[in-house]
C-alpha cells in the first residue's frame, strides 16, 4: 500500500523550503489553529500565509535549537538504534497538508520530533508528557505520516535526553484536520481576491 504522502526535496531553512511551507499548513502551524500556541494568533498566521506579514523571525532559542538539532538527532539514533534523517512530506489527499520532519526512518516506520529548549526540556522531564503547545504539532505529523505514534525527543547538551512516545489521537486529529481545512479554504479565498 502506498503511503499517504510524497517526499519532497528541500533543504530545511532554504528559500524554496520557506516558499513550500507558506504554500500549505505545516506541523508548527497546527497548535496556532487550535488556540494552543500562546505566542501566535490565528490572525497572525493568516496574514503570513496570505503574504501580508513576514514569517516569524528566528529567536535566539530557535537558533539554538537549529544548531543543536544534528547533535540531538545523533543521540536519538544512538538511543533507539534506528537511523533517521530530516524529511519534508506532503499529503497526497490534501496537498496543502505538509510536515518538515526532524527525523524520519528510510522505511517510513518511525518519526521523531526534536526539541532542544530549556523550558520544553524541563516541562517534559518533570511531567513525562509533551507540553500542551506541542501536541498539535505532534498530531499533525501523525496525520501526514499515517503512523500510530511519534517519538518526542527533548535534548540539552550535558543533560539526560528525554524520550516520550506519543500515540496517535484520532479524535484530536479529526478536530485538527477540520480546523486546518477551514483555515486553508480561508487562505485560498483571500489569495484569490488579491
Amino acid at each position: 500500500m502506498s503511503p499517504p504522502y510524497v517526499r519532497v526535496s528541500f533543504d530545511q531553512g532554504s528559500a524554496p523550503w520557506l516558499a513550500w511551507r507558506t504554500g500549505g499548513i505545516g506541523a508548527s502551524d497546527a497548535p496556532t489553529l487550535l488556540c494552543e500556541n500562546p505566542w501566535r494568533s490565528r490572525t497572525e498566521l493568516l496574514s503570513e500565509k496570505c503574504g501580508r506579514a513576514r514569517p516569524v523571525p528566528t529567536s535566539a532559542a530557535m537558533a539554538f535549537g537549529t544548531r543543536t538539532e544534528p547533535e540531538a538527532r545523533a543521540r536519538y539514533i544512538e538511543a533507539v538504534g534506528v537511523p533517521v534523517e530530516p524529511a519534508c512530506l506532503q499529503s497526497t489527499a490534501q496537498p496543502w497538508l505538509r510536515a518538515s520532519l526532524d527525523g524520519f526512518s528510510a522505511d517510513g516506520a518511525r518519526v521523531v520530533e526534536i526539541k532542544c529548549g530549556w523550558n520544553l526540556y524541563q516541562t517534559t522531564a518533570n511531567s513525562g508528557q509533551p507540553p500542551r503547545h506541542v501536541v498539535g504539532q505532534l498530531q499533525h505529523i501523525l496525520a501526514v505520516t499515517g503512523l500510530d505514534a511519534i517519538d518526542f525527543w527533548c535534548y540539552l547538551p550535558k543533560k539526560a535526553p528525554v524520550l516520550v512516545t506519543v500515540p496517535r489521537d484520532e479524535a484530536y486529529i479529526d478536530r485538527l484536520l477540520a480546523e486546518e481545512a477551514a483555515f486553508w479554504a480561508e487562505v485560498v479565498a483571500e489569495r484569490s481576491r488579491r
